[in-house]
């Protein structure tokens, strides 16, 4: 098992990888200028990591429903399909590009009220594709512990 997690965007592609240790990592975001350059990247990604699933993060609202987005990204997930031939999962995705965010923030250096130097950190995560590649690390993490299921308890009196 080898899985492809994909956030997908307009402008950039967040993209994570998880096999059967049943641990998602980011990649490096599909961010070409061209949807065919983010494609490229993506047929890149499949071969050198030999990935035999993809999971794509799906727009859900809060209530269960379908988000306006769907049909962009049922179009997209047809497109891979059509170019890649490989199964592709929907997952839930609701907050994870909040939660994706947050974890930015989080790690980025705290700024000088003085200089200012960090000033547009924020901005340069989001421009390479940092945040989108968290956002689909947290996707893909979900996809893989659902599909792990619950842990196992130990027996009363263990």
């Amino acid at each position: 098992m080898r899985i492809l997690g994909i956030d997908y965007g307009a402008k950039r592609w967040g993209l994570s990888y998880g096999d059967e240790l049943g641990v998602a990592v980011p990649l490096a975001a599909a961010v070409g200028a061209a949807v065919e350059a983010r494609f490229a990247e993506v047929e890149s990604v499949i071969q050198a990591r030999r990935v035999t699933e993809l999971v794509v993060g799906y727009p859900y609202n809060m209530d269960g429903s379908a988000g306006f987005k769907a049909k962009e990204v049922d179009a997209f997930i047809a497109e891979l399909e059509r170019r890649f031939g490989l199964p592709v999962q929907r997952t839930d995705e609701r907050l994870t590009s909040h939660a994706a965010e947050a974890e930015t923030r989080a790690a980025a250096p705290k700024r000088s009220r003085r200089d200012g130097r960090s000033v547009g950190a924020r901005q340069a995560a989001r421009a390479t594709g940092e945040v989108d590649s968290r956002a689909a690390r947290l996707i893909l993490q979900d996809f893989l512990d659902a599909r792990q299921g619950p842990p196992l308890l130990p027996e009363e009196g263990e």
